[in-house]
């Protein structure tokens, strides 16, 4: 039995599928489960009484700041799920994913995208008939699980990372130099496509944010990022 902590920020004023998530988390049949929550309020607005909720945020303020405030205990934690508020969760997601990125030996994995989900990069869009893929590329969200060897080595995130974009170009270079693992989950897809991403911040300022953490840390090209090293049915 793991020790795993959900980290989760949710949209008080958008409609939001956090109390879903909470739900489906809190039902793992084989690990301990702990979640925080962060309510983004802005100037007061929306429903935020969820009972996970640990803090209300009313000032709107970069998802990985928020992030870091959740997980300055992470070291107490085997797993840490990193979650936004915008994704369907099938029955038995949380054991899934567990099983198989220790079946895998992945220390930094993401459940792959439906295929009507909302997908930024075609790597992480379900491949039918696969339990999971060994990658050098897990995106920072809608969902990432750290093993506590990686969340040494990546936490606390940078201040400076905002809504963290680069990261997941940065990620893969930390990990492999001590001969550690990544993934994307088959097995246990997630639909994102209750909204559009990018539609809650503005576009310029993490590109800037992005731009600057890419000029200051060793990274991997798009090419490399997106190549699948094994795959497994």
């Amino acid at each position: 039995m793991a020790e795993i902590l959900v980290a989760g920020i949710y949209l008080a004023h958008k409609p939001n599928t956090a109390a879903h998530i909470m739900l489906e988390c809190a039902a793992s049949n084989h690990h301990q489960v702990h979640q925080r929550w962060i309510a983004l309020a802005p100037q007061g607005q929306g429903s935020y009484d969820l009972p996970l909720t640990e803090l209300v945020v009313t000032e709107k303020t970069p998802k990985f700041t928020l992030l870091n405030r959740l997980l300055e205990e992470h070291r107490n934690f085997d797993w840490i799920m990193l979650t936004d508020d915008d994704v369907e969760l099938a029955p038995d997601f949380l054991d899934t994913m567990t099983e198989l990125a220790d079946r895998h030996d992945f220390a930094l994995c993401q459940p792959a995208r439906t295929s009507d989900s909302f997908i930024d990069h075609p790597i992480t869009q379900i491949m039918p008939g696969l339990s999971a893929r060994r990658t050098r590329f897990v995106e920072i969200g809608p969902v990432t699980l750290i093993r506590h060897d990686a969340a040494e080595l990546l936490l606390p995130f940078p201040e400076a990372c905002g809504m963290g974009w680069g990261l997941d170009f940065v990620w893969p270079v930390v990990l492999e130099r001590q001969g550690l693992r990544l993934g994307i989950i088959d097995a246990a897809p997630v639909a994102h496509r209750l909204r559009r991403p990018v539609s809650e911040y503005v576009h310029a300022d993490a590109d800037r944010q992005m731009f600057d953490l890419l000029a200051q840390a060793p990274h991997l090209s798009h090419d490399a990022a997106f190549m699948v090293l094994e795959a497994h049915a």
